[in-house]
């Protein structure tokens, strides 16, 4: 009976043991296998959306690389010559970009769809080596940007592209391929171009090859290759390629990292080998499935850092800056807080397009990066950064206690963006302006950012270098500018509303005039006259100057030709002088009005002229060449730097009327004139006063040397018809002022 006892207690602890740990195994082992396929699962889905989002950015990129070269004054001019510089092409839009990017293929088609230009693998071709590729898939794509052109009103452009695109994937050769077309178009208003006359550039990507070689190697997609057909084996994870007029035209397959899977082969045999170490295995297990899992997240959350980061300066980006600057409204709104709590900083480098053209892209991303470690460097953790494309930054500033502080953040990014920034092997100086705006409680995220560019636009058109806090007059004077825009185009194009006065100018010892200087005049059919310091900024900033500066010269021309007086003076922008075919329409415009070369003279602002010095050196250097003089109007008001006068070789200065009007003031205004006159006379340059306005004013002006005065002591602008009669007239005109 005690050994019956024993056998049965045996049995019954036996039994329960072992079926305890069978069913310890069926559930380690039915754990194991849920774990395994969840593991597996997990990275097949990344690994998808990976390979989906890379083709996409991939897309999107060849998009972005062209427009280094599409979105190009010189492209354009380059292409519209009669006979194409192949070499030009090839280094500038053909063989660079295999060189560069990488692309496999480049056509260049004018704009009637006609192939002149290929490259393919880095080597120049026969546009006819195309031919079905141009008509099977270009022309559709050309096509498309067409329909595009046509209605620039639709074309939503972001922050990362400058012109319309259309792209696809296709079948070339057999080989699948990324097909992205862009137009060839002006990058400013120097040189036009009407609708229907882009070129276009298409640029081929092939996916097989070394497309699929970078995947396997970045990202440790395993044995990845294209099939026209989806024949997928087992275990193996597929994405189709979609075109968007053929349908499905291949398939990228691979084999899909199964942390999982690798992890139960490793445990297989410890589980047959002793059930006794079920629970080490159990361990080890979880301890494996937990580092597989950990491996996903880190990639998932590598994945979302890449979708909300900028690739080049790892900055937020705009959908993560505007994520979370919906955040900081809607917590402000929650909270009932008074106090602005945030700031919004919009920034945009000064003078970076000039470090574009001069140094390259390059070092302009060069200088993108090191600005954004310096906004990094300055503002807190707690603060967004961001990069919204571009020159443009913005910063989301919390925790503010009031205005003062947003300011102090201000003047230390202006401080420190003033300080050199050392690139390419050189010191490269810039500057920042900056607009801010405050939430209120009507401001959303789209109208705080609406307020804070305004503020940056404020900001720039005032003289850059500075920050500026929104207010409503602002947005006020916005949407004024945009009415007094649509009227001025109207006017224009009815040419019926502007007309020019004359204002003489007077020879300082015999007050006689020698001079007139053209003044434009608008007189709006319904609210009358619109002043020129209303409608010339806007006409400058929207490029209307152009139109509207021909006109006035052309007419002066016109109207002086017959004066008897030395001089006709007319105001030009640099709009117009940094116009390459700036100095061909003057001479066109006086060939064509009869009218002597060296009668004219052209005025410009100090500030403008400095500011634009190198573009608008060529024009200026060929007209004085042709007899034509320069002034340098306004002067003492902007840099008032005599180096740069003897670099342009400036004719006349025109005192400005603020040192006039101070002749007697206590700012010393007179001395101020006093050493204006000498260091012009030392240069050889003639000087003009404007502004002119009493007895005592005119008696000091000659008796400092000032050779030549304007103002309304001597006459306010009058019309022509009056101006001929003044300056025709004998000794009933001659004025005169006692020493």
């Amino acid at each position: 009976m005690p050994l019956l006892r024993h056998k049965s207690l045996g049995a019954q602890v036996a039994l329960p043991v072992v079926v305890a740990l069978l069913a310890t195994t069926v559930l380690v082992a039915a754990f194991l296998l849920w774990s395994t396929r969840q593991a597996d699962t997990l990275a097949r889905e990344r690994q998808v959306r990976i390979v989906a989002s890379l083709l996409d950015r991939r897309m999107g990129d060849m998009a972005h690389d062209q427009e280094a070269s599409t979105v190009w004054d010189e492209a354009v001019i380059m292409l519209r010559q009669p006979k194409l510089d192949i070499d030009w092409i090839d280094i500038n839009l053909g063989v660079w970009f295999h060189q560069y990017y990488g692309h496999d293929a480049v056509v260049i088609l004018k704009s009637d769809g006609t192939p002149v230009y290929a490259m393919r693998g880095g080597k120049r071709t026969e546009p006819t080596a195309f031919a079905d590729v141009v008509n099977g898939v270009m022309q559709p794509l050309v096509a498309e940007l067409r329909g595009k052109l046509s209605r620039p009103q639709d074309i939503r452009l972001t922050g990362r592209f400058r012109s319309a695109t259309a792209n696809d994937l296709a079948v070339i050769g057999g080989r699948p391929a990324i097909v992205s077309a862009k137009p060839i178009v002006p990058e400013t208003s120097a040189v036009q171009q009407l609708p229907g006359q882009q070129d276009f550039q298409v640029v081929m990507r092939y996916l097989d090859g070394d497309f699929l070689t970078e995947l396997s190697r970045e990202y440790l997609i395993d044995d990845i290759r294209y099939s026209s057909t989806p024949a997928i084996g087992a275990g193996e994870a597929a994405i189709p390629l979609r075109s968007k007029r053929a349908g499905v035209i291949g398939y990228l397959i691979w084999k899909p990292f199964a942390p999982g899977s690798a992890v139960l082969r490793q445990l297989v045999p410890a589980l047959i080998q002793a059930l006794l170490l079920v629970g080490i295995a159990v361990a080890i297990l979880l301890v494996r499935v937990r580092r597989s899992a950990l491996e996903v997240e880190a990639s998932k959350a590598q994945a979302q850092h890449l979708a909300f980061h900028d690739a080049l300066t790892g900055l937020a980006n705009r959908a993560l800056f505007e994520d979370r600057l919906d955040g900081q409204v809607a917590a402000l709104r929650r909270a009932g807080g008074t106090d602005p709590g945030i700031a919004l900083l919009y920034l945009d480098l000064d003078r970076f397009k000039t470090v574009n053209d001069t140094l390259g892209h390059p070092a302009g991303d060069e200088l993108i990066r090191e600005l954004a470690r310096r906004l990094a460097g300055i503002t807190r953790e707690t603060d967004t950064v961001a990069r919204l494309g571009g020159d443009e930054f913005a910063i989301i500033q919390t925790g503010v206690d009031g205005p003062a502080d947003t300011e102090v953040l201000c003047l230390r990014i202006i401080e420190e963006v003033s300080q050199p920034f050392q690139i390419a092997g050189g010191q490269i100086g810039v500057g920042i302006s900056i607009g801010v705006a405050f939430p209120d409680a009507d401001a959303d995220r789209i109208e705080l950012s609406r307020r804070a560019d305004i503020a940056l636009y404020h900001a720039k058109s005032s003289g850059r270098g500075r920050f500026v806090v929104f207010d409503a007059a602002m947005d006020a004077g916005i949407r004024l500018r945009g009415i007094v825009e649509q009227q001025l185009r109207s006017a224009l194009a009815a040419g019926d509303q502007f007309e020019l006065e004359y204002q003489p100018v007077y020879d300082a010892l015999t007050m006689r005039p020698v001079a007139v200087e053209a003044l434009v005049r608008w007189r709006h059919p319904t609210q009358g006259r619109v002043s020129p310091a209303t409608f010339v900024p806007i006409a400058e900033e929207t490029g209307l100057i152009e139109p509207l500066g021909e006109w006035v010269l052309r007419q002066a021309c016109l109207d002086a030709r017959d004066w008897p007086v030395a001089t006709l003076a007319v105001n030009v922008s640099t709009v117009q002088l940094r116009n390459p075919a700036f100095a061909a329409t003057v001479m066109t415009i006086l060939q064509e009005t009869g009218f002597d070369s060296s009668r004219l003279e052209l005025e410009i602002t100090e500030t403008s002229l400095i500011e634009d010095a190198p573009l608008c050196q060529p024009n200026i250097s060929y007209l004085r060449g042709q007899g034509i003089g320069f002034a340098l109007d306004d002067f003492g008001t902007g840099y008032s730097s005599f180096a740069h006068l003897r670099e342009f070789e400036v004719d006349r200065l025109k005192i400005d009327r603020s040192f006039v009007a101070g002749i007697d003031g206590p700012d010393g205004g007179g001395a101020i004139i006093r050493a204006i006159v000498d260091l012009a006379h030392a240069g050889g340059m003639a000087v003009t006063a404007e502004g002119v306005e009493t007895e005592e004013q005119a008696r000091h002006l000659i008796s400092v040397g000032c050779q030549a005065l304007q103002g309304y002591l001597l006459s306010c602008p009058i019309a022509p018809a009056a101006i001929s009669d003044l300056l025709t007239a004998k000794e009933g005109n001659q004025r005169s002022v006692a020493a």
